[in-house]
């Protein structure tokens, strides 16, 4: 895969829509490349981050239906490369999870985007969720988050 284009999990897809913590550099990031790469079921984890917004009513209903209707034409633009999930990205995930830590926590979704962005080649993948970024290098792949943390 080119090196110029980044992976990003659904916590970076999710802030070119909203402005979540961070929003400003993660759309700079995408900005620098010409598309971004991301696990095919992405698409729908982006849709239900989007209608969760709008069910905890922290967007209101066209402020929610203005980002679904912009995630999806920038998705048919081809501002997002869908990565393929496989027979041999699956044989990926499996190998982790007979290896993984007892320790290690790790969802299906965000162990899919790992296993995916290493399987197409990827290394390295950006993210916010702490637990991902532990989990990325038992993919072999370097997590970066370049999201500042608030204050304390």
């Amino acid at each position: 895969m080119d090196a110029n284009i980044p992976y990003f999990d659904t916590s970076y897809l999710v802030r070119l829509y909203l402005r979540d913590l961070g929003f400003e550099a993660v759309r700079e990031l995408a900005g620098s490349g010409r598309v971004v790469a991301s696990a095919w079921h992405a698409q729908s984890e982006v849709m239900a981050a989007l209608h969760r917004g709008l069910r905890e009513g922290r967007l209101q209903q066209g402020t929610y239906r203005s980002a679904l209707a912009q995630f999806l034409t920038d998705s048919k633009d081809g501002l997002f490369h869908w990565l393929p999930l496989s027979d041999s990205i699956q044989e990926r995930l499996e190998q982790f999870f007979w290896q993984a830590p007892a320790t290690t926590f790790l969802r299906a979704a965000d162990a899919l985007h790992l296993a995916c962005a290493a399987g197409h080649g990827f290394k390295q993948v950006y993210s916010n969720d702490r637990h991902f970024l532990a989990a990325a290098s038992l993919f072999r792949l370097k997590a970066i988050n370049i999201i500042a943390s608030p204050a304390s």
